[in-house]
């Protein structure tokens, strides 16, 4: 049986308008746990986007 790793990376505005992305990559359980603390701490425009190996999301421009 063949499993398939999909890794994941946040995008967002943090609360002084500052775009920003993750500089790790997460399975998506941890992303979503990751997203919902980023919400509470006040970010906006937080996505969760998938990213090949080794890649990286860059921040919204």
């Amino acid at each position: 049986m063949t499993i398939n790793m999909i890794n994941f990376g946040l995008t967002w505005t943090d609360p002084e308008g500052v775009h920003r992305a993750s500089a790790v990559s997460y399975d998506k359980v941890s992303g979503e746990r990751r997203k919902q603390r980023l919400e509470d701490a006040g970010c906006t425009d937080v996505e969760l986007v998938e990213v090949r190996p080794g890649q990286l999301p860059q921040p919204k421009a």
